[in-house]
């Protein structure tokens, strides 16, 4: 039995493809603060990191008693801060653009699937002029259960039409990971935006289409 032919790169795009771990920290921080209340970074390095803004503000209200009536303005600041943070700070990289260009020249289907707003993901993938080379785009409002559950990329699969064996699911964190591996994807896991390239990428798939005897 052969393995099969990667047919398509599934992108998370916090930490992967766009350099913006540290832009939601503070734009959350930024709004939290508002009502005197903050996450320290090391638990957004290790417990919050990956999780929608709704998911972190409930885990706040548990743990910190933050007022759940909050919730809605916090996040609504939140979003807004990010978009501001984007435009200031969001640029193409160049070896990114190349990364995908070659990719989508090759026949491979191209999808980003993100943890964050939709409005959040276009505004990100235009800012960073990756959105022409995307298939499709997935947000945590496309579907019930965000990352950590597989619905994100599962979803990607059913409307590129393939089957998990078939997708190449690239994450940074541990919340993405585990929904990338729970999805049945093979997974390649980087450290930062840094990490990837057209020729790790590669690598990567020549790995899993060996992968079964």
């Amino acid at each position: 039995m052969t393995a099969d032919r990667i047919k398509a790169v599934l992108f998370d795009m916090d930490g992967v493809l766009i350099d913006a771990k540290d832009w939601h920290y503070e734009a959350l921080n930024r709004a939290l603060e508002l009502f005197g209340f903050a996450i320290e970074r090391q638990a957004h390095l290790s417990t919050f990191d990956g999780l929608p803004t709704r998911r972190k503000l409930q885990m706040l209200s548990a743990t910190q008693g933050l007022p759940v009536g909050l919730h809605g303005l916090i996040n609504e600041l939140k979003q807004a801060y990010t978009i501001e943070l984007s435009y200031s700070k969001c640029r193409p990289i160049l070896e990114l653009q190349m990364a995908l260009s070659r990719l989508k020249r090759e026949g491979y289907r191209l999808a980003v699937c993100s943890n964050s707003i939709r409005q959040t993901v276009e505004t990100m993938m235009q800012l960073a002029a990756l959105d022409g080379y995307l298939d499709l785009a997935l947000s945590n409002q496309d579907v019930a259960h965000a990352k950590p559950d597989p619905e994100i990329y599962l979803m990607a699969m059913q409307r590129l039409g393939l089957t998990p064996a078939e997708c190449l699911i690239v994450e940074d964190n541990e919340h993405g990971i585990q929904a990338a591996r729970a999805s049945g994807g093979q997974v390649m896991v980087v450290g930062s935006v840094a990490d990837v390239s057209y020729d790790r990428i590669k690598a990567e798939i020549s790995r899993a289409e060996g992968g079964a005897a």
